[in-house]
């Protein structure tokens, strides 16, 4: 059984509706897949119905934003209650934090290139979780780099003059509203420090005690030696050892299926959920 259990759509970063995420997992051999959109619900309904018609399980989940005393962390939930009022209200305070953090770094980059909101918004969509990627493929429009990832790279990375900060819940408060919803919690990649700082090993420990129940090793941003500091850790901590591709249809390099969930894992994660 081949399970991938991190993949966007557009309705938040990814290049494919949820539709089309779901059929191309099942052109890709894999047999569970989640969509994990950021900050957003909006493609489980549509995600749903095309796996089902595509003959792969679907898992509804979501990647929300965190942080912790500064350092950004993404936090994966599956199975969490749609309707639960303290998740709806924690992710609508992050989404219209992104769309003011997003204007920001719109007005900073407009000073030098002819860049401007509504190419920003018509990029995203309408009902997307607007955040930087959609800032990125504005800049690839008007020729200013050649991809998305190229943007990130020189202009939008944390520490460039452009970069803008935003808010986001406290990562042991956001673990606990959802696994109050029936959430089950994974850490998504938490050794990519390519992407910027990373929390301590200890940080992860509290994450732990707040009622994390995964943790995604197997990741194209984990090297060999990341990958076995992390399961050591993990197993100390008795962590479900996960893993997916972060897939994004076009807008990054990763493939689905290049990273997988155990079977075993699975269950493991299954067998985590309360209600």
């Amino acid at each position: 059984m081949r399970i991938d259990l991190h993949t966007h759509s557009t309705v938040s970063d990814g290049t494919g509706s949820p539709a089309q995420v779901m059929r191309e997992a099942a052109e890709a051999g894999i047999d569970v897949v989640a969509l994990t959109d950021h900050d957003s619900i909006g493609g489980w309904d549509e995600a749903h119905a095309a796996a089902a018609d595509a003959g792969v399980a679907f898992v509804p989940g979501i990647e929300v934003s965190c942080k912790h005393r500064g350092i950004s962390i993404h936090l994966l939930s599956y199975w969490h209650d749609r309707s639960d009022a303290d998740v709806r209200d924690m992710l609508a305070l992050t989404r219209e934090a992104r769309v003011h953090r997003a204007q920001a770094i719109v007005g900073v980059l407009a000073a030098d290139f002819p860049l401007s909101w509504d190419a920003v918004a018509a990029r995203a969509g309408i009902g997307t979780t607007v955040g930087r990627p959609h800032i990125a493929d504005a800049l690839v429009d008007l020729g200013v780099v050649p991809t998305r990832d190229a943007a990130f790279d020189r202009i939008l990375a944390p520490g460039s003059r452009y970069y803008v900060p935003h808010f986001a819940p406290e990562v042991t408060a956001a673990i606990a509203t959802m696994r109050r919803a029936g959430g089950v919690t994974v850490f998504a990649h938490p050794g990519a420090a390519a992407r910027g700082r990373v929390v301590a090993d200890a940080v992860i420990g509290e994450m732990a005690r707040a009622g994390l129940v995964g943790i995604e090793i197997d990741h194209r941003d984990h090297d060999e030696a990341t990958r076995s500091r992390l399961v050591r850790l993990g197993e100390t901590l008795g962590l479900v050892r996960t893993g997916a591709s972060d897939y994004h249809g076009t807008g990054k390099r990763n493939r689905l299926g290049e990273n997988l969930t155990s079977p075993e894992a699975f269950a493991a994660l299954e067998a985590a959920r309360t209600r």
